[in-house]
């Protein structure tokens, strides 16, 4: 996908966010659901799909590897073709803005014996792949790709792949997830091990379309064995709602003076719910109501108020798996608590579609934030409620969640802020900006 023209955008301070935030459905799933439907044998029928830009690539993508994908009403429709049934695509697969998507992808074909070349708009050709074709090379796969393995990328697959044991070096979904994927076409056990969980979506819908798969934890750490050459059966899937998009109305209710906001159906995966967790440490007036269990996933509704009391905390390192997206939008709710909040473990914030620290701390200080910060490591000392001065144009380097997060933080400084580009915010939640304004958001567009 190609982005066009940067659309500038401000956000201002109004009156106080009200009503029911209805979020798109989880990405991660989402995602997951599309390739996994692809890869069994049948009709797989998923609701709630998340239907931006992202997940709209990964369904042209399963297209191109044969399978068949189309919307029915409020239904997506897949039918697959099997595990070990993709077919060698016509042309490029263009994965747009998508780390997830690409990377899942490259996992899913690299066990197949044919090539496949993968492109994506700039942020994710600046983006390294190695982290993934490194271990997708132990199953017999090979890539070639531009220096410092960054897209476009041509990865020939494994005609005879073999088994794989593999611990990941750094906390990663996704690359978990895409040796999985391959694992799945290869025979024997492929293993993979961590040291630090990360979000477990692929695990447990693996077992929901039937793949055999063991979970353990040892003194290795957390060990994920799973049976290749399974025939996965279609299911029918509701997408619960991303916990990662409702942390921009979420986070906007608490910094926002009388808000009160209701976020319906939200996942609440251990793996996922990090960010809540601390802002409840904080001291923020967040509640879980009606929590229940859909499609083997915890759900709640999260209801936000406008919490004037906050305190600047230091966030436990081992919780940056299960919040590392939501590290951009907790910087601005901590530009707002009184103290400083500390932020260790998140050197993969460095390599996501944009350096998220950099892209943030610059932002904030232009806004008149003081931050500190490090390869590994960020700080933010907060201003206490209403203390954010705003009135700055931030660089958004096509990363929808520096976006979304500035447009938060403009809806609570006393002068507003301009993010350079909120055309990025369709990857992930292209109805953010009507949600936001039903909520009682005000953007503006600026003259050119």
């Amino acid at each position: 996908m190609s982005h066009g023209p940067a659309t500038p955008l401000t956000a201002r301070a109004a009156g106080p966010l009200q009503g029911e935030a209805h979020v798109p459905g989880d990405k991660s799933i989402s995602h997951r659901s599309l390739i996994l439907g692809a890869m069994a044998v049948g009709e797989t029928r998923v609701t709630g799909l998340l239907e931006g830009q992202d997940v709209l690539d990964t369904g042209r993508a399963m297209q191109a590897f044969g399978a068949s994908v189309h919307k029915e009403g409020d239904t997506w429709v897949v039918h697959g073709v099997g595990v070990g049934g993709f077919l060698e695509p016509e042309d490029v697969i263009d994965c747009g803005n998508s780390g997830t998507g690409v990377r899942l992808l490259m996992g899913a074909a690299a066990t197949h014996g044919f090539s496949v070349t993968y492109t994506g708009d700039a942020s994710l050709r600046s983006r390294p792949m190695a982290r993934v074709t490194d271990p997708l090379a132990l199953f017999g796969a090979q890539a070639f790709g531009r220096s410092g393995g960054r897209l476009p990328m041509t990865l020939v697959g494994a005609a005879d792949p073999v088994p794989v044991r593999y611990a990941t070096p750094v906390p990663s979904a996704q690359v978990k997830s895409a040796v999985l994927l391959a694992g799945l076409n290869a025979p024997g056990e492929t293993v993979v091990i961590e040291r630090e969980a990360t979000r477990d979506h692929s695990e447990r819908m693996l077992r929901g379309f039937g793949a055999e798969v063991d979970v353990s934890e040892t003194t290795e750490g957390r060990v994920i064995t799973l049976v290749g050459q399974p025939e996965l059966s279609p299911q029918v899937i509701v997408v619960p709602r991303d916990p990662s998009s409702a942390a921009f109305p979420v986070c906007a209710a608490l910094i926002v003076p009388g808000s009160d906001v209701l976020v319906p159906n939200i996942g609440l995966n251990p793996t996922r719910a990090g960010l809540f967790e601390t802002l409840r440490d904080m001291g923020a007036d967040l509640t879980y109501e009606n929590p229940r269990e859909e499609g083997g996933e915890p759900v709640a509704d999260l209801r936000a108020r406008f919490s004037p009391d906050m305190k600047g905390i230091e966030v436990p390192p081992e919780r940056a798996a299960s919040m590392i997206d939501e590290y951009p939008v907790l910087s601005v709710v901590a530009a707002h608590a009184e103290g400083t909040t500390v932020m260790r473990g998140v050197k993969e914030l460095r390599v996501k579609e944009s350096d998220r620290i950099d892209a943030m701390a610059v932002g904030l200080r232009a806004c008149g934030v003081t931050v500190r910060d490090g390869e590994d490591w960020w700080e933010v000392d907060g201003l206490g409620t209403g203390g954010l001065t705003g009135g700055a144009t931030v660089a958004v380097h096509l990363d929808h969640r520096i976006a979304m997060s500035f447009l938060v933080a403009g809806m609570a400084a006393r002068q507003g802020i301009t993010v350079d580009d909120a055309g990025p915010i369709a990857t992930s939640f292209p109805i953010f900006r009507d949600l936001m304004g039903q909520l009682g958001a005000v953007f503006d567009t600026p003259e050119a």
